[in-house]
């Protein structure tokens, strides 16, 4: 809670006038409790896995009654028709109500005890980006070792065979799993912000674009316009996809957003593989039909 009753005194504390974007934060949050504006987060989670997915139904609908996106889809083979997303989302949701809200309201003592601030000033972009920087490179690395715990006989018979149902994923699997994996995963995403802890804003941010990080990871499609393939050593659907593909028996690409860990512990060997042998098949295709081409001409 903000410990100013005025904007005016605000700016006094201060010691200049307060932004928009803070005399804005002040009318929303001076009068309600850190507690209320925390819990903020079962509302962002809300919008971000109903709202998030939705266009990739469409294209998934699209594709399967016309081939509209088809050069797109990772695993072409693969339909999934409006019932099969649709309990998908129904599971994921109950998951949601039953599982991540309750985390999101239990967990509020941690926030206070890692002191994450919802005054003034509010953080500048710099800032923000910086910490947003450092979480997303703590939970990668965190995450890529919980991971490959899951995928253990133990880890992988007992909780994570629940995620790779989807053997060709779709973005509204992204959260889809087993309940303790969902409380084991939240101990990356948290571990960031205890470190360096930052602005409640930049809090809710970080929620929720780790969590349409994961949507896009699991969408089943590789645009090629993606702006996420411009951030260096970034793994992306395709990346994760063979994941899912090889299924319970994968030791390969465990990143959760990068691939540096992958390449240091020598865990997406398979994926380069595969990789390099569709690239040489490709290859010799074209070769073989610019060989057919010279003969029908002559």
């Amino acid at each position: 809670m903000i410990p100013y009753a005025t904007v005016e005194e605000a700016s006094v504390a201060l010691g200049r006038n307060l932004t928009r974007l803070e005399t804005l934060w002040f009318d929303y949050s001076a009068t309600k409790s850190d507690y209320y504006l925390y819990c903020h987060n079962i509302l962002f989670l809300f919008v971000v896995f109903s709202l998030v997915p939705l266009p990739l139904v469409f294209v998934e609908l699209a594709r399967s009654a016309s081939g509209w996106f088809n050069r797109y889809k990772i695993q072409p083979k693969v339909n999934y028709s409006f019932s099969d997303m649709f309990k998908c989302y129904k599971d994921v949701m109950t998951m949601f109500i039953l599982v991540v809200g309750p985390l999101q309201l239990a967990s509020y003592p941690s926030i206070q005890m890692i002191e994450v601030r919802s005054g003034l000033p509010l953080p500048t972009i710099s800032e923000m980006l910086a910490q947003l920087g450092v979480y997303f490179l703590i939970e990668d690395y965190t995450n890529y070792w919980v991971h490959r715990f899951f995928h253990s006989k133990w880890g992988y018979e007992k909780i994570h065979h629940v995620h790779h149902e989807y053997t060709a994923p779709i973005g509204y699997a992204a959260p889809y799993a087993h309940w303790a994996e969902v409380l084991l995963l939240g101990i990356p995403t948290f571990l960031g912000p205890a470190i360096a802890p930052g602005h409640m804003i930049t809090f809710w941010l970080w929620i929720a674009l780790r969590q349409i990080e994961a949507i896009e990871t699991h969408s089943g499609y590789d645009f090629p316009w993606s702006p996420t393939k411009y951030i260096p050593f970034y793994g992306g659907a395709e990346y994760h996809d063979y994941h899912h593909y090889v299924g319970g028996q994968s030791q390969s690409n465990f990143a959760s957003v990068f691939t540096y860990c992958d390449y240091i512990y020598g865990t997406d060997k398979g994926y380069r593989f595969q990789k390099k042998l569709l690239e040489q098949i490709k290859e010799s295709s074209k070769k073989s039909n610019k060989h057919n081409r010279g003969i029908k001409s002559d």
